[in-house]
C-alpha cells in the first residue's frame, strides 16, 4: 500500500510539473504571437448553433500600433484607470467592491484589464460558485501574475483589445470598427473609442452602433476621464520613463 501511494504521489507531482511548465510556455508563447481565438469565441459559437442560429464570428488580429491611439486610453479610462501602475491587481478597487457587497450595494466588478485578459485568453468563462469560484479566481490570479511578469503593459493591452467581446459575435478592435462603424481600428474617432469602451461591461446589452441616451451620458463621462488621463504611452515612452526613474 505504501508503494502505491508513493507512485501515486510521483504521478501527481509530475502532472503538476507538466501543467505548470505548460502554462508558463503558453504565456511566453503569446508574448510574441497573435492570439487568434479564445475560449469565449468557441462558447458563443456553440450557443448560437444550439439555438439554431448561424454562427457569428467576426475577429481580425491587428497590432496595437494599428489601432486608434484613443482606444487603449478609452478602455483604460473606463475599465482600469490604474492599469499602468498596478502589478495586475488593483487592491483599492477590490477593497471598494468588498465594502459595497458588505453594505448590500449594487454589484460591480473589480477586475483589472490584466485579470480580464488572463480570463479571456486562458480560461473558460463558465459560471461558478463556492469553492469552485475561488479555485477559478486562483487560476486567474496565477495567469495574471505570469502575464505581468512576462509581458509589458502594451502587450497586455494589445491582447485585451484583440480578444475582448465587443458585440454579438464581435471580438476585438478591428472587428467592432468594421461591423459597427465601417472603418478600420486605426481610423476610429475619439468619440467612437469612448462609445466602444463604455459597452465592455456588457457588450451584448449595450450596442456601440445603436447608443441609448444612457450610453451617450456614459460616453461623455468616459471622454472626460480620457482628457484627465492624457494618453496611453507607447513602449518607447514607457522604456524611457523607466530609464529616467533608474
Amino acid at each position: 500500500m505504501g508503494k502505491f501511494f508513493s507512485k501515486l504521489g510521483n504521478i501527481v507531482k509530475w502532472m503538476l510539473i507538466v501543467l505548470l511548465a505548460g502554462s508558463v510556455l503558453q504565456v511566453l508563447m503569446f508574448r510574441y504571437i497573435p492570439v487568434y481565438t479564445s475560449p469565449l469565441m468557441f462558447i458563443r459559437a456553440y450557443e448560437q448553433v444550439s439555438r439554431g442560429e448561424k454562427i457569428r464570428w467576426h475577429h481580425s488580429w491587428v497590432p496595437l500600433e494599428e489601432m486608434s491611439a484613443d482606444l487603449p486610453l478609452a478602455v483604460m479610462s473606463c475599465e482600469d484607470q490604474n492599469f499602468l501602475i498596478h502589478s495586475g491587481f488593483d487592491w483599492d478597487a477590490i477593497q471598494k467592491v468588498m465594502e459595497e457587497r458588505a453594505e448590500g450595494e449594487r454589484f460591480r466588478g473589480g477586475s483589472t484589464i490584466s485579470q480580464q485578459t488572463a480570463k479571456n485568453v486562458f480560461l473558460f468563462p463558465t459560471s461558478s460558485s463556492g469553492k469552485l469560484a475561488w479555485f477559478r479566481k486562483g487560476v486567474e490570479a496565477y495567469f495574471t501574475v505570469l502575464m505581468e511578469f512576462m509581458w509589458d503593459k502594451q502587450r497586455i493591452m494589445e491582447v485585451y483589445l484583440n480578444t475582448i467581446e465587443m458585440g454579438d459575435g464581435i471580438y476585438g478592435a478591428e472587428a467592432v470598427a468594421q461591423e459597427h462603424f465601417g472603418c478600420h481600428a486605426k481610423d476610429l474617432t475619439r468619440n467612437q473609442c469612448a462609445m466602444i469602451a463604455i459597452t465592455l461591461p456588457n457588450p451584448l446589452k449595450f450596442n456601440s452602433a445603436s447608443p441609448t441616451n444612457y450610453m451617450y451620458r456614459r460616453q461623455s463621462w468616459c471622454l472626460r476621464q480620457m482628457k484627465w488621463l492624457g494618453h496611453f504611452p507607447t513602449r518607447e515612452e514607457m522604456q524611457k520613463k523607466d530609464g529616467d526613474a533608474e
